[in-house]
């Protein structure tokens, strides 16, 4: 049997399956009833939950459009106020690699970049107040001086002078002729020897004499060392080297007699009396305090001062240490030289002479370029409070790890000699204007220069080494680049060799050092 389809009963089947598929119940939406976008003009209503919406005119949808995107925009990207963008721009300033957590490339070479180009601002500033403050005229100045009291020869002899001086007769020598001529030029060169103007007071017709040069000299009691038993009764005198705790403290010689017995020459005047400062010879390190005898302003007043001490035999036998103290201002380069000469008399006689030639800079700003030294050194005052700002930061971000970085160590290094050099500044400043009143109101005193002059040659010397960490602390902001860290690399890979190299090398060193000690040390 055949069956016949045809198209009336086609179009009734399609139709019934109309109906049913109109009839099947929509599928709810888990989004709620929004509606993207998207298919608002389209027909379709994926996030409308099955709703039937009203039909909307095209400016009605182009406003939804613009307040859902409105609303998307503010639910994704925030708008934050003035404050956070502040905080964020302030906590960025001294953002570093080693707090930084984000392992993009690009923010860690963004950040290491800041930090160098900030570290060699600063190390240009740090450059400007060294060498700004350095002159070449310091070592003409020192080498003018020292070949005028120490290469000129005494009158008897022209060989000897005060580096060759061996035995107490040259120290008078030196008095009498090297150090007289050497101090006081009171005649011009010219045949008719016309006086020089008698309120210059000048060393070299160019260096001002600040106040009147002094003698000192320290001395060790007559029992301060024992004698053996078999020398006792042939030797009834023993000087011991000089110590703190052998310092003869009674008065002596001429201060004996009546009416000299309150010259400051023969008696004793501790260091603190005087103001004074210990001394590193090169046999001891020697007291400040002592007997002293100012000089006068005058040749022929010093040559009487000198005399008497002579004729009174000032220098004895427990004398251990002879000092000459002056200092010079020179107005045409602004610098002072504050000169000790030195002759160390050992307790096996003779004379050992040594010298010191401090020559700093202590009147700071006069010239222009001084105030602009003065402007630097603001500068580098505020680096200071940034590097200490962010150490402090990076202390409490890291904790007990900051530690393990040797360049951490060296930031704080660097931090602390900086802090130093800015306190001597700040010292020196308030001290040298009141020193100077009263060195000028009175010119018949002696002007003691020798704790600024002690402490401006730490100050250099602080300085130079914090410059020098300075440039050593350069290699930890190009360390990013694998070419610049061969030098650490080469050094860490090799740290053992080298130090087991190190033990072997100094062991033979201090056994020949000893052996050439013990077999030549007394020649």
């Amino acid at each position: 049997m055949s069956t016949v389809t045809t198209s009336t009963d086609l179009d009734s089947a399609s139709d019934k399956d109309v109906t049913k598929t109109s009839q099947r119940p929509k599928p709810q939406s888990k989004m709620g009833d929004l509606v993207r976008p998207s298919t608002q003009n389209s027909g379709r209503e994926a996030w409308s939950g099955g709703k039937e919406r009203a039909p909307h005119s095209a400016k009605s949808d182009k406003r939804s459009m613009s307040l859902v995107d409105d609303e998307f925009e503010r639910e994704t990207n925030p708008k934050r106020g003035c404050w956070p963008k502040f905080s964020e721009c302030f906590c960025g300033m001294w953002a570093t690699r080693q707090m930084s957590k984000n392992d993009d490339r690009e923010v860690y070479v963004r950040t290491t970049l800041r930090e160098l180009v900030v570290y060699i601002l600063f190390l240009v500033i740090l450059c400007i107040l060294t060498f700004g403050s350095a002159s070449s005229s310091m070592y003409y100045y020192t080498k003018v001086l020292s070949d005028l009291f120490l290469d000129t020869p005494y009158p008897d002899s022209e060989i000897n002078n005060f580096r060759g001086s061996t035995q107490i007769l040259d120290i008078w020598q030196f008095m009498e002729n090297v150090m007289l001529d050497g101090l006081y030029w009171e005649y011009w060169y010219d045949a008719a020897q016309r006086p020089t103007d008698p309120e210059d007071n000048n060393i070299l017709y160019e260096n001002h004499l600040l106040g009147v040069p002094r003698l000192r000299q320290i001395r060790v009691r007559n029992d301060s060392c024992e004698v053996h038993e078999d020398f006792k009764n042939a030797i009834r005198q023993c000087y011991s080297p000089y110590a703190d705790s052998y310092i003869d403290e009674n008065t002596f010689g001429l201060g004996l007699t009546p009416g000299h017995g309150n010259d400051s020459a023969w008696t004793y005047h501790s260091q603190s009396a005087l103001n004074g400062f210990t001394h590193w010879g090169k046999l001891a390190t020697y007291s400040g305090g002592g007997s002293y005898q100012d000089l006068a302003d005058n040749r022929n007043a010093s040559m009487s001062i000198v005399a008497s001490l002579r004729e009174n035999l000032w220098i004895e036998r427990g004398t251990r240490a002879v000092f000459l103290d002056f200092t010079v201002y020179n107005a045409n380069i602004n610098l002072f030289c504050i000169v000790k000469l030195v002759f160390e008399l050992p307790a096996t006689g003779g004379v050992i002479p040594s010298w010191t030639f401090r020559t700093v800079k202590l009147l700071r700003y006069v010239t222009a370029f001084d105030y602009f030294i003065m402007a630097c050194e603001f500068i580098f005052c505020f680096f200071i409070a940034y590097y200490i700002i962010e150490e402090v930061i990076e202390i409490k971000a890291l904790k007990c790890s900051y530690l393990k970085s040797i360049w951490n160590i060296l930031d704080v290094v660097v931090i602390i000699l900086a802090l130093g050099c800015i306190g001597y500044s700040v010292y020196s400043s308030l001290t040298i204007s009141e020193k100077l009143n009263d060195i000028l109101s009175d010119t018949s005193q002696f002007a003691n220069f020798e704790l600024l002059g002690y402490t401006t040659v730490q100050y250099n010397s602080a300085v130079a080494v914090c410059v020098f960490f300075a440039w050593l602390k350069l290699f930890k902001y190009i360390s990013f680049n694998k070419t610049m860290t061969q030098l650490s690399s080469t050094l860490s890979r090799c740290a053992k060799d080298l130090a087991g190299f190190a033990v072997m090398f100094f062991i033979v060193f201090f056994a020949y050092a000893q052996l050439g000690f013990l077999l030549f040390g007394t020649q």
